[in-house]
């Protein structure tokens, strides 16, 4: 008997467990829930993450973290009006995914300090797509859930 393999579907499926995983931790370490969360699988994939504060210096904006494959985190306003959000920074540094603690500082330096806190120009780590480059910096689900972390600083 012969079997086709498809090897990109298998990674696309531990690139999007992984993805799901990495963005919880992110939404704990900042101090919401799952349920604050979304993510978007087209290329370039994304993830968001609702909080549930404002920045002091912007009442009446609500204030988000949107993570996408090429530029990495950065933090966004609403305006209550409904109109397209705003980036206020981006945490740049060398890692499209950093640690989630590192997130959690950003986003606390950025609520003591304001936008400065963060870079104004968006890095490029890669190009979209080619998943495969960052299923090992994700974190290792399995049925159970979260087996382990792949980087050791997580």
């Amino acid at each position: 008997m012969n079997t086709l393999i498809d090897f990109g579907s298998d990674i696309e499926y531990h690139f999007t467990r992984g993805l799901r995983a990495y963005l919880g931790r992110v939404a704990r370490a900042v101090g919401v829930g799952y349920e604050s969360c979304s993510l978007d699988l087209d290329v370039p994939t994304s993830g968001y993450v609702a909080l549930d504060r404002m920045l002091p210096d912007l009442p009446g904006h609500d204030l988000a973290l949107i993570w996408d494959e090429v530029h990495g985190w950065s933090a966004v306003v609403e305006p209550a009006g409904g109109d397209a959000a705003k980036v206020l920074a981006y945490l740049g540094g060398t890692e499209v995914l950093p640690p989630p603690r590192a997130v959690a500082r950003f986003l606390e330096v950025l609520r003591v300090a304001g936008p400065p806190a963060g870079s104004f120009r968006p890095p490029v780590f890669r190009a979209a797509g080619h998943h495969e480059d960052l299923v090992d910096w994700l974190p290792v689900t399995g049925p159970e859930g979260l087996l382990r972390p792949s980087s050791p600083a997580w």
